[in-house]
């Protein structure tokens, strides 16, 4: 159990610090958390034929493999570089399988789907 604790902090330790190597790196008009421009609609497109869909759900809301996404994003150079490397059971996407422009697609898809709404919103849910 500590080695799955020690093993997560380690990855959130290392996207903390690709993501503040990549602010610093990136040009003065862009922050670590903006993405390349991207279309939703080709995102959608892209996200289905992919295969990300099938972990994480057609809306990016979770499923049986795979956690939600929509609503939850980080920001990009977090987001892609967890996608070229990730650390469980997801298959990297490296740059090769899904260039940077699509995967801007994907994001801006993903960045565009609501977030859940609050349990206390919800009837069926209340006591």
């Amino acid at each position: 159990m500590r080695a799955v604790w020690l093993g997560r902090l380690v990855v959130v330790l290392g996207l903390t610090v690709a993501a503040s190597i990549g602010a610093q790196t990136a040009p003065a008009r862009q922050t670590a958390s903006a993405a390349p421009a991207g279309n939703a609609e080709t995102g959608q497109k892209l996200y289905v034929s992919i295969g990300c869909w099938q972990c994480h759900g057609y809306e990016g809301q979770g499923g049986a493999a795979g956690p939600r996404l929509a609503g939850r994003l980080a920001p990009f150079a977090v987001f892609s570089i967890y996608v070229r490397r990730p650390t469980n059971q997801m298959p990297p996407y490296t740059q090769k399988v899904v260039p940077d422009t699509d995967l801007a697609h994907v994001y801006t898809f993903l960045q565009s789907r609501p977030a859940p709404p609050p349990v206390e919103s919800i009837p069926l849910l209340q006591k």
